[in-house]
């Protein structure tokens, strides 16, 4: 009876185990290309379904992915669900959304990967494509400059990017900040990124 017992037991801690281990599948990554169109990424909806179409294509279910964009009418901080997040090889990037807006994020250039799991090329790479698409304060809400909020791709407009590899011109808090570093310049075409060290690739979190 004592040994039938300890093995029911073992089974419900089994079980117990089960339904709560942590999923560590991917639920973030820096889009590996630019849809094409520069800052013209179709709105939120455009973006957001390209984050999709991209984590479908590298293998990942069951996940409803948002782009990291800011607009006039909405946040990039209230698009992305609750969290933990983490990349294509199970590494944790955050814990929720206050920890990825603050110095606790583990948003390195060896974690922002994207969902192929290959490192962005950043300061010092030749090219430089660190310059993250974002339209966001660094706490997250909208700032102005958001490609007419993601519907231009022309030689107008300006977008707000980020540093995915956390490096910049200098050790000032916007060189090394992740999602709000500095403005882009001579439009929103992707030569207009590349100028700044970009190439209109922007990040996506799975909101579930």
């Amino acid at each position: 009876m004592k040994h039938r017992f300890a093995y029911i037991a073992a089974l419900l801690a089994l079980s117990s185990g089960a339904v709560y281990a942590q999923d560590t599948a991917m639920s973030f990554f820096v889009t590996s290309v630019n849809p094409g169109k520069g800052g013209d990424l179709g709105g939120l909806a455009g973006a957001d379904a390209y984050c999709n179409t991209l984590a479908t294509a590298a293998g990942s279910t069951g996940k409803t992915w948002k782009a990291y964009l800011s607009t006039d009418a909405e946040n990039a901080k209230d698009r992305i669900g609750s969290g933990p997040w983490y990349n294509a090889k199970g590494e944790k990037i955050a814990d929720d959304v206050a920890s990825l807006h603050s110095d606790k994020n583990n948003l390195t250039k060896q974690t922002a990967l994207s969902e192929k799991g290959a490192v962005i090329n950043g300061r010092g790479d030749t090219p430089n494509r660190h310059d993250m698409l974002t339209g966001s304060k660094a706490d997250g809400t909208a700032a102005p400059e958001t490609c007419g909020n993601w519907t231009m791709g022309g030689e107008d407009g300006v977008a707000i990017v980020g540093h995915s590899d956390r490096t910049g011109l200098n050790d000032s808090a916007e060189a090394k900040s992740w999602n709000s570093s500095h403005p882009t310049r001579g439009g929103c075409t992707v030569k207009a990124f590349n100028g700044t060290g970009g190439d209109g690739l922007f990040y996506c979190f799975a909101s579930n």
